[in-house]
C-alpha cells in the first residue's frame, strides 16, 4: 500500500487517542503530529499529509466542542499550507474558552528550535528593558518556550519500538517517564493507551530524590 495509507489510517489513532484521553480526564495531550525535520519527506507525501490535518481539523471541530477539548499548537505553523492555518485558527478560535483537556498540535516542531527561540525571545526582552536577567532560571526560561502556559509531560509514549525522543520537547520531558511500544501508529488504539498509563503508574518517580 502507499505511504499514505499508513498516514490516513494514523488519522484513525488521533481520533481514538484523543477520545479515550479526553474520557480519562487526562488535562493535557501533545500529538507529534509534524516535525521540522518531516520537510524532508517526498513533496507529496507532505501534501498529502496537510490536506489530511486540514480535512481532520474541519471534521473533528464539533467532537472537539462536543466534548470540551481546547486545541492549540506548538511550533511554526506560518510555513504550514494557507489552508492548514485557516484550519487551525477556526478550530483554534471556536475551542479557545473550553475548559476540558488542552489537545496540543505539535506541527513544524523541532525540540531545539523551541529552546533557541525562547532564548532569542530572552535576548528581545531584556533588550527591550522587559526583562532582568538576574531573574532569569529554569522556571522563567520555561514561560518563554512554546508550552509556556502548560506543565511538563508526565508520560511520553513512543511508538514503532523507536529507541529515540525525535527533537520532541527536549526541555520538557526532563523528568518525563518514557513508555516505548512496538505497536505502529496507525494501529495505536484506545488498550494502548491504557496499557501505556498502567506501566506509568507503576514507576516510582523520585526526580533525583530517593523514596
Amino acid at each position: 500500500m502507499p505511504r499514505i495509507a499508513g498516514h490516513t489510517e494514523g488519522i484513525e489513532s488521533v481520533r481514538a487517542v484523543v477520545t479515550e484521553c479526553a474520557r480519562l480526564n487526562i488535562g493535557h495531550l501533545t500529538l507529534y503530529a509534524f516535525s521540522y525535520e518531516n520537510w524532508n519527506r517526498p513533496a507529496d507525501e507532505i501534501v498529502a499529509l496537510m490536506l489530511l490535518l486540514t480535512e481532520y481539523l474541519r471534521a473533528e471541530k464539533q467532537e472537539l466542542l462536543d466534548n470540551n477539548i481546547r486545541l492549540g499548537t506548538f511550533g511554526d505553523i506560518s510555513r504550514l499550507p494557507e489552508h492548514a492555518q485557516e484550519a487551525l485558527k477556526e478550530v483554534g478560535e471556536a475551542t479557545s474558552e473550553l475548559t476540558g483537556m488542552r489537545l496540543n498540535l505539535a506541527l513544524n516542531y523541532s525540540g531545539r528550535q523551541d529552546i533557541v527561540h525562547a532564548a532569542l525571545r530572552i535576548a528581545r526582552g531584556h533588550a527591550g528593558g522587559a526583562l532582568d536577567l538576574s531573574r532569569l532560571d529554569e522556571k522563567v526560561f520555561a514561560t518563554y518556550l512554546d508550552s509556556f502556559d502548560q506543565p511538563d509531560p508526565d508520560l511520553l509514549i513512543r511508538t514503532s519500538g523507536e529507541m529515540r525522543v525525535s527533537n520532541f520537547l527536549l526541555w520538557q520531558i526532563a523528568y518525563t517517564e518514557i513508555h516505548v511500544t512496538d505497536v505502529l501508529w496507525p494501529d495505536f488504539r484506545e488498550k494502548h493507551i491504557h496499557e501505556a498509563i498502567a506501566d506509568y503508574q507503576s514507576r516510582t518517580r523520585r526526580f533525583g530524590r530517593v523514596d
